[in-house]
């Protein structure tokens, strides 16, 4: 960020990672709307897959002294890509391991959404400690080493998403979309018929209009 004020620095920072809490109720929606239409796993897959492009983003972004203001804005769309996968990941996560947990056990299985969330926090806290403690100096760290959460984040996504790709999608989607193809089919054929009723009521009415004349 620009400026020698330190204190701004920093409010600046902590208002651009803000800004990507605000579009994580957008990236509900969105994620919803493709776990019910494209299935719970596509949704999973690209929720991850946007997860990893953010962090790298901010992996890789030079500083401002390297390409002036377009560094903040930079930040400013890997913030806001994070906050679409965030928002996206909580419904279509919780939903996939309701659906694929025996009846009797969904609210106990859907809880690991949020246990694996708050265990990921934890590991990223872990791995700033060893940093600062163990690898880094404070120079080190201030420099170049906070980049290397958000890279480690970004490999283990690219994980993940190759994992999710390869689950199978769960039987309630199935049944919906199954279901919903079942219904179009039944209602194009209705309407199939009601045309072809229409049509037949216009021949005979043409007929008796020709044979009366």
């Amino acid at each position: 960020f620009p400026g020698d004020d330190v204190v701004v620095q920093q409010l600046n920072a902590a208002l651009l990672f803000a800004l990507g809490f605000l579009v994580r109720p957008l990236g509900a929606v969105l994620f919803g709307y493709i776990a019910d239409r494209h299935g719970r796993r596509l949704a999973l897959t690209l929720s991850v897959l946007l997860m990893c492009l953010g962090s790298l983003m901010i992996a890789v972004t030079p500083t401002y002294q390297s390409i002036g203001v377009a560094a903040p804005m930079v930040l400013f769309l890997a913030r806001l890509v994070q906050g679409l996968s965030l928002g996206g990941e909580y419904g279509a996560s919780a939903t996939y391991l309701s659906e694929v947990a025996h009846e009797k056990h969904r609210g106990f299985f859907a809880s690991f959404q949020y246990v694996t969330l708050i265990g990921g926090q934890l590991l990223a806290i872990l791995v700033l400690l060893l940093l600062q403690k163990l690898f880094l100096t404070p120079e080190e760290l201030r420099d170049w080493g906070w980049r290397v959460p958000f890279a480690v984040g970004a490999l283990l996504a690219v994980v993940a998403a190759v994992m999710r790709g390869e689950l199978d999608e769960t039987d309630a989607f199935v049944d919906a979309k199954a279901s919903t193809a079942q219904s179009n089919a039944d209602m194009a054929v209705q309407l199939a018929q009601q045309q072809g009723g229409i049509g037949l009521g216009k021949k005979l009415k043409f007929r008796l209009r020709a044979a009366t004349s």
